[in-house]
């Protein structure tokens, strides 16, 4: 009996906490309030010491090129996700074991021992919310909406441990359900949960960034400017033909890679959002959006690259973006003396720094806009930062505060063990032996990729072929800007077999990448890629 009771309980949190999840959800789609198994998840990810976090996305990276599931940081995400929805029900099961001891110990007190368990899960819950950053419906909201859910919870979950709203003589009979009263909790769960989900995905239609998820396609960098401004049009038109199979130039928004510390992008109002820019300052200011998309701005074409991309990985893209120069700002509000850095705060919690030196860079750029429209959500809207030749991880979106600083400054990723500096290592990619698309003259199968060095740009690339010399390949120069990777291709003359290519690159001083193996923690991975393919 004594394991009957525990199963039943269990069984009942689990079962209500799909519910709840549900329920929760439609509240996120409809009314934008806080989804609590997201918010808890990303809560504890940022409290776990950072060599867990850091075991934790190798072993994820692996796994999903390893298994080959698709894209890593959709993937990634969409692990995070259920991983934090399993989280919450599992909880759910362990709330119903605990509910119903406290029953059996004391059925005549059921009101207060409801009222106590839901108020423990809502407490929870709103300081999770509080160490997060209340979300944008408010704090009011917010408390009274989980509050709502963890009383009902609570509630319908010490009816159902009762016995489905009977009363019992014997205590010992507190959270054991028959099996016709577990289907029909069973049913009522699933239905709450579809019907949610049905009403969810009506109201939800096409995301805030649906629309602007487009990018130009074509192989020029639109309309440019600034020191990293693109080649004029005629002279990219020149180029040679990419191989076929090389990945587009330019990543369409919709494409762009996304990692970032939170299981759904915050999702800001752009009319309300502001940044502040204090600390060091001769004039303290406050920038609204459209304040910055007013002024004169600067478009580049650039490479961004997560720092634990794996050799060959995809968490690499390149867009066009456009902004506001960082400096530009700093000799409207003048620096003081002593400042000696620039901390950056972001809506998500995330935090970063760069050097006065650095942000004296033109090419530094406050980003509004990106392929041409309006930063996407998951992609910092409305503003995020570029600083050249660092990886991704020193570039934080969703900024809402900058301030000048008299010391060196804090970086999320570096606190986790993370590179300090987070300088690109030298990389080159083989996306293509196009085996099924010979030449019909020559007989000659094309080859192509791309390679990268950050700023520093690629001045070659070598191909091996089955270990044998290093042959040197087409450059597709120029390049969209000096801060973007650069095509290359070349012919191969097929035979029959199985055949390893690889590939190296030297980047814009001459220096050959580092070819020995290196995990991408914690300065980026380095090594050769490679690619076997059978004629």
């Amino acid at each position: 009996m004594k394991r009957m009771w525990i199963l039943s309980a269990a069984a009942l949190g689990l079962l209500t906490g799909i519910a709840v999840v549900a329920l929760n959800y439609l509240g996120l789609q409809w009314l934008k309030l806080p989804f609590i198994p997201f918010d808890s998840f990303d809560w504890m990810t940022r409290a776990l010491p950072g060599v867990i976090i850091t075991t934790v996305i190798h072993t994820m990276v692996s796994l999903i090129r390893g298994l080959n599931l698709g894209s890593t940081d959709t993937t990634a995400k969409l692990i995070e996700q259920t991983i934090a929805i399993s989280q919450f029900i599992v909880g759910g099961a362990v709330f119903g074991v605990v509910l119903a001891y406290a029953l059996r110990m004391r059925p005549e007190r059921r009101g207060l021992i409801s009222l106590v368990g839901g108020g423990l899960v809502a407490l929870i819950s709103i300081l999770v919310e509080i160490a997060l950053g209340m979300p944008p419906v408010g704090w009011l909201i917010t408390v009274l909406w989980i509050a709502a859910l963890g009383l009902a919870w609570s509630y319908s979950l010490t009816w159902l441990l009762l016995g489905v709203g009977r009363a019992h003589e014997e205590a010992t009979d507190i959270g054991v359900v028959d099996r016709r009263h577990f289907l029909y909790v069973l049913g009522a769960s699933l239905g709450i949960g579809l019907g949610s989900y049905a009403l969810a995905s009506i109201r939800g239609g096409p995301s805030q960034t649906a629309s602007a998820t487009a990018a130009p396609q074509n192989s020029g960098g639109g309309d440019t400017s600034g020191p990293a401004a693109s080649p004029p049009q005629a002279m990219l038109e020149a180029r040679i033909q990419p191989a076929p199979g090389t990945r587009p130039e330019l990543t369409s928004n919709a494409d762009f890679y996304r990692i970032d510390i939170n299981t759904l992008p915050p999702a800001l109002d752009g009319s309300a959002w502001e940044m502040k820019f204090d600390g060091l300052v001769v004039q303290p200011a406050t920038y609204k959006i459209q304040d910055l998309v007013n002024r004169p701005s600067t478009s580049q074409v650039v490479t961004m690259q997560c720092i634990s991309n794996p050799v060959g990985g995809d968490l690499t893209s390149t867009a066009r973006w456009t902004g506001v120069p960082l400096r530009n700002l700093l000799a409207e509000v003048g620096l003081r003396e002593g400042a000696t850095a620039i901390q950056m705060e972001a809506a998500d919690g995330f935090y970063e720094s760069l050097t006065i030196e650095e942000a004296m860079d033109e090419r530094v750029l406050l980003v509004h806009s990106m392929g041409g429209v309006p930063l996407p959500t998951e992609h910092g809207f409305p503003l995020r930062i570029y600083i050249p030749g660092h990886y991704g991880m020193k570039q934080p979106k969703w900024i809402t505060h900058m301030e000048a600083i008299d010391n060196s400054g804090r970086g999320y990723w570096v606190e986790r063990g993370w590179s300090q500096t987070a300088i690109p290592n030298t990389t080159s990619v083989i996306d293509t032996v196009a085996v099924d698309q010979p030449d019909p003259d020559t007989g000659k199968v094309p080859v192509g990729g791309i390679a990268w060095a950050g700023m520093r740009g690629i001045s070659k690339v070598e191909l091996s072929v089955d270990q044998g010399t290093w042959n040197e390949v087409e450059l597709r120069l120029p390049p969209l800007s000096p801060l973007t990777w650069v095509q290359w291709r070349t012919e191969w003359a097929p035979t029959p077999g199985t055949h390893e290519f690889q590939v190296r690159a030297y980047d814009g001083n001459g220096d050959l990448q580092a070819t020995s193996k290196g995990d991408p923690y914690p300065n980026g991975a380095t090594g050769t890629d490679s690619m076997r393919v059978r004629v």
